[in-house]
């Protein structure tokens, strides 16, 4: 009787195995993803690599229980890295968590003001753009541990297409062994998701990569073992100079993250097949989900949690459909960290890499490209000025730029000709 129970409950809420297991898997591969990327923003940054880490442990189970978008995953982003960066340079770990908790109150001061559905209202083939600039840029990143010929330069590149470009000088150097472990992930990946939508397709290229790797005797770099430190609470002192360094870059954080987690949820809901706006008030409540999540973790001196496309991608493709994904994504973060070792430990990098740049080549949104001859020419620009902007210069500005696309057809219809509007101009 019990069990009979169960099983219509279930079915009344519309979750099943199917969908327990692509929130596990998908929470998973989200952790695989978070890791050694969290660890490299954390050290452009200053700070100790594993507080790239517990960025998401600390602040999941926060966003899980109070955010709007159930498979949007958080963590730590490079368009955060130039205000953390400088506050550690100041002031050192303590910098950091000063202006992380002063975005994060400012973020939940956007809440209050309900300025958050106003942050949101972005035009769609800017959305558009953003997702497919944000997938070329994920491609692209990881091209140079892919083909083997990681180096500095091709790391510290000033934007995506310094670093294509330093990538192109280097391809006499390609190797491989990191070749095939890529492309294999990628291959079978692409492979199991057009045999099931709700596979999880990345796991398996990782399985693959992992028993190819062991079979050949490929001594590519791997994870490596790491060890459970919990971060204490950080101290630090406000100063009257604080007024004009920390707050003018906590605000300057806060919108940055706030338009990230906004863009971001959009792009994800996209390729969930929900194109119809949310509620306005979703787009207020994600943000203060994030304010709160964000100051626990400002607490330890980690830095500040986003949305990630690559990580919240990964559970749409796995199938995964609520919060639960969020959670068991920091719980393998943290089981990870705790456990230092085993099969996770031996994951080689260029699979890991193979998963990200198969996220990105997913990003793309093909369906948008072959629509771009369709499109008005005021969308048609915004989303190309978006989308090489996110590869020329960085996430933010390209959004700036897309939406000034339609600012200025918008002065150019009602003041410089206006006998010339057009019944296709719709400023969202």
């Amino acid at each position: 009787m019990k069990q009979f129970a169960r099983r219509r409950l279930g079915r009344a809420l519309g979750y099943g195995w199917a969908g327990l297991l692509g929130d596990l898997s998908g929470g998973v591969i989200a952790a695989l993803i978070a890791l050694p990327y969290g660890l490299a923003m954390a050290s452009l940054m200053g700070l100790p690599p594993v507080l790239g880490v517990f960025t998401s442990i600390l602040t999941a189970p926060i966003i899980a229980a109070l955010g709007r978008n159930p498979v949007l995953i958080g963590g730590t982003a490079s368009a955060t890295v130039p205000f953390i960066a400088m506050a550690v340079r100041s002031q050192g770990v303590g910098g950091a968590a000063k202006v992380s908790i002063v975005a994060s109150v400012i973020m939940m001061g956007f809440c209050v003001m309900r300025l958050g559905r106003h942050i949101s209202r972005v035009p769609h083939a800017v959305v558009t753009g953003f997702s497919c600039g944000i997938g070329g840029m994920m491609l692209i990143s990881q091209m140079d541990i892919i083909l083997g010929v990681e180096s500095a330069a091709t790391r510290s590149s000033g934007s995506t297409l310094l670093q294509l470009a330093s990538l192109v000088e280097r391809l006499g150097g390609v190797r491989t062994a990191p070749l095939l472990l890529g492309v294999m992930v990628m291959v079978a990946a692409t492979l199991a998701a057009r045999w099931s939508p709700r596979a999880p397709a990345p796991l398996v290229g990782v399985a693959m990569a992992i028993v190819v790797a062991r079979f050949f005797g490929f001594h590519e770099r791997e994870i490596g073992s790491m060890q459970w430190t919990m971060p204490p609470f950080v101290g630090f002192a406000w100063s009257p100079q604080d007024v004009l360094t920390v707050l003018p870059s906590g605000f300057a954080l806060a919108f940055v993250s706030s338009v990230n987690i906004l863009i971001t949820s959009r792009v994800v809901e996209h390729f969930r097949g929900r194109h119809k706006r949310a509620k306005t008030s979703d787009a207020d409540a994600e943000l203060g989900a994030y304010g709160i999540a964000n100051i626990c973790g400002g607490m330890f001196g980690a830095p500040l949690s986003v949305g990630i496309p690559a990580r919240s991608l990964a559970v749409v493709r796995c199938g995964g459909t609520t919060g639960l994904a969020n959670l068991v994504h920091a719980v393998v973060l943290g089981g990870i960290l705790w456990l230092g070792s085993g099969v996770v430990s031996h994951i080689p990098l260029p699979a890991l890499a193979g998963v990200t740049a198969w996220m990105g080549l997913c990003l793309l949104d093909w369906s948008a490209w072959r629509r771009l001859p369709k499109m008005s020419r005021v969308d048609a620009v915004a989303f190309l000025a978006t989308a090489i902007s996110v590869l020329a210069v960085n996430a933010v500005l390209a959004v700036a730029i897309g939406c000034s696309v339609y600012a200025w057809k918008y002065v150019y219809v009602r003041w410089v000709r206006p006998e010339s509007r057009v019944p296709d101009l719709q400023i969202d």
